[in-house]
């Protein structure tokens, strides 16, 4: 673990790095139905099981290598476990929450089999695997009923209870990094960060923590109501590889905000934004080409050092964004810490 931890430091004060695109939307060509999500060991599954794309690392293991495999070929540096969907909160809405230490070992498993197959190729460009830690589907600082304000769906303890489960899991599977990701309501992350914590100190280890937020809107904020900075302030306490946005907005949008993080931390900063926004079909339209050129935009202004793709993109984006970034130096990483004790 500690190898990789200075492989990944190092790296990032070299160049750009580069993390993958969309899972789900690489997903949806292979057209799985509901036969092919629950395999031979689902098959008298009670429940429907189509859309857990997460169950497809036990029932289709070899489309998600091949999707890895084909991001790292456009030459990403980093891919992301398919577990975003990966904890008890999650799997509650298809029964199956006591599959899910054994969905995200097998996601890291798969993953981390295709970085060191990429890595032994080119040493001189190691791959890394982060495991993806999505946002659950409840919110804990949040009423999902509109009459009653003062009730959670869950809770602070729940969600740490069940973050410290996938990254248990994630870890024994071998990821190199844990991403803390598409956080809309802070109060979440904190409990993944806190889970995060309490297994590194158990173990004795030291792991790299990139987290990113998301801006549900033109406002700028995210859905529990912090702005660009207040989002970098909340989780400051917490020691992390890097801070930066994924989804929600298309590249274009989150200039402001990449500037906001860019200046404020001395942290690495990371942008994952989606193919543009959504049509009316809830597609996304943009292209590799067209996503890239705004992605120049973020390299010119010298605001990155991690860049990928969140909905709607495909290796071609990635290897788009590859061929802009490798001409372009890191952001420098502030040294706020130094400034901040002379005062």
């Amino acid at each position: 673990m500690k190898s990789n931890m200075k492989n990944i430091q190092d790296v990032l004060k070299e160049r750009i790095l580069v993390l993958d695109g969309a899972m789900g939307t690489m997903l949806q060509r292979y057209k799985f139905n509901e036969e092919d999500f629950r395999g031979e060991r689902f098959k008298d599954w009670e429940h429907p099981l189509q859309g857990n794309n997460d169950l497809l690392s036990l029932t289709q293991p070899e489309a998600i290598a091949e999707i890895h495999r084909q991001y790292f070929a456009a030459g990403a540096d980093i891919v992301e476990t398919n577990t975003f969907s990966g904890t008890t909160i999650a799997m509650a809405d298809y029964h199956m929450e006591d599959l899910v230490y054994e969905l995200n070992y097998e996601s890291a498993k798969i993953a981390k089999a295709v970085a060191d197959e990429f890595t032994a190729k080119e040493p001189e460009k190691p791959r890394f695997v982060a495991g993806s830690i999505g946002p659950t589907n409840k919110t804990a600082s949040m009423s999902p009923d509109v009459n009653d304000p003062g009730f959670r769906g869950v809770s602070f303890e729940e969600l740490r209870v069940a973050y410290k489960q996938q990254v248990e899991a994630l870890l024994d599977g071998g990821v190199d990094i844990l991403l803390v990701e598409t956080i809309f309501d802070t109060l979440n992350a904190k409990a993944a960060l806190f889970a995060i914590e309490e297994v590194k100190e158990e173990r004795n280890i030291e792991v790299p923590i990139m987290v990113s937020g998301t801006i549900t809107d033109a406002s700028g904020r995210t859905l529990s109501g912090q702005t660009a900075e207040a989002f970098l302030i909340s989780i400051s306490h917490i020691p992390i590889l890097s801070v930066g946005f994924n989804c929600a907005l298309g590249a274009n949008q989150l200039v402001p905000h990449l500037e906001v993080l860019s200046s404020k931390t001395e942290h690495a900063v990371s942008a994952h934004p989606n193919a543009g926004l959504p049509n009316a079909f809830g597609e996304y339209d943009e292209t590799p080409e067209e996503m890239a050129a705004q992605i120049r935009e973020y390299v010119e202004k010298g605001l990155v050092n991690i860049i990928g793709g969140c909905c709607g993109t495909t290796p071609e984006h990635i290897k788009a964004m590859v061929d802009v970034v490798k001409d372009y130096p890191p952001r420098i990483l502030n040294t706020l810490e130094a400034h901040n004790h002379d005062t």
